[in-house]
């Protein structure tokens, strides 16, 4: 073996080692090609991936900032909306109070936090749906409220063409509830006071005088309940003292208990009653004007008055 080793033709073993190291080379080329070429397609890859991750960021981001927008011009159309009725302003109050913490969440949230993104877009909608039920409540309430002032001042109307039609109920109107319920009350017309003298003669000279008499009817009123039903008058001097005739009569009306000068109970059948009602017992009667104002247990009828020289 060794003799054969020495044998070996030097320009053989030259030739021999150089095509060693082409096959060698061959080879790495190869390798290098083949390695170069996969670093082409992953770079590719890389590339197309960064660009679709930012083209995806990009309309994250955009959508962010749509959803932002909305968000913002809801807070707006919140802070506009007003309302008279303090229940709606408490709700709308908490309302604004929510789109704000919304507002400001979604400002602090990564527009890649798409589950975030999509629970705000939720909580937008059920804002939004809030709020046009906040409108609709506004709109129905004011509504309403015209409906209504338009019929309290179509009943102040009325009540006030009542009152010059019935000046004896002018004074004791007060209120739209007290005019609703005045059509089943009795009424009275024709009240009227006047003295009298010994022999029974009406007389305005106040040392002749030995009693009073007030007189009225009963109006006709299909709606007022019948039955007997007393009458009481109560007569006042000059100076505003009650005039008592010594008989106590007395009545209650709207809770409240009064001396009465003098009484009468007649039969009330829903038609016209005329009636008088006599003042006796006062021991004397001054110049000046004495008043008379006439009531059932319902309320005042009327007054009169009549000058005395």
């Amino acid at each position: 073996m060794a003799d054969e080793i020495k044998r070996e033709d030097p320009l053989e073993r030259l030739e021999r080692e150089e095509a060693e190291r082409k096959a060698r080379g061959g080879k790495l080329r190869t390798t290098a090609i083949i390695l170069a070429i996969v670093a082409v397609a992953l770079a590719a890859a890389l590339a197309y991936v960064y660009l679709q991750k930012s083209k995806l960021v990009g309309e994250l981001e955009e959508e962010k900032a749509d959803l932002t927008e909305q968000i913002v011009a809801l807070q707006a159309d919140y802070d506009s909306l007003s309302s008279d009725y303090e229940v709606i302003n408490s709700q709308l109050d908490s309302s604004r109070e929510e789109v704000a913490q919304l507002v400001d969440r979604i400002k602090r949230t990564q527009a890649v936090d798409r589950a975030k993104i999509r629970q705000y877009e939720k909580e937008l909608g059920t804002l939004r749906s809030i709020m046009r039920s906040y409108v609709v409540q506004i709109d129905s309430l004011n509504t309403l409220n015209h409906k209504l002032t338009v019929e309290a001042a179509n009943a102040r109307k009325e009540a006030a063409e009542a009152g010059r039609r019935n000046e004896e109920l002018t004074a004791q109107v007060t209120s739209y509830k007290e005019q609703v319920a005045v059509g089943s009350k009795l009424k009275a017309r024709g009240i009227t006071l006047q003295a009298y003298n010994g022999s029974d003669k009406v007389t305005d000279r106040s040392s002749r005088i030995v009693r009073m008499m007030v007189s009225l009817i009963l109006s006709e009123n299909d709606l007022t309940p019948k039955g007997p039903v007393r009458v009481y008058v109560r007569v006042k001097d000059p100076e505003g003292n009650l005039l008592l005739d010594g008989t106590g009569a007395s009545f209650t009306v709207a809770g409240e208990a009064l001396a009465a000068t003098a009484s009468r109970e007649v039969d009330y059948t829903g038609a016209d009653v005329e009636m008088s009602i006599y003042v006796n017992n006062i021991p004397e009667y001054h110049k000046g004007v004495y008043s008379a104002e006439v009531y059932t247990v319902q309320g005042l009828l009327g007054k009169a008055e009549v000058l005395l020289r």
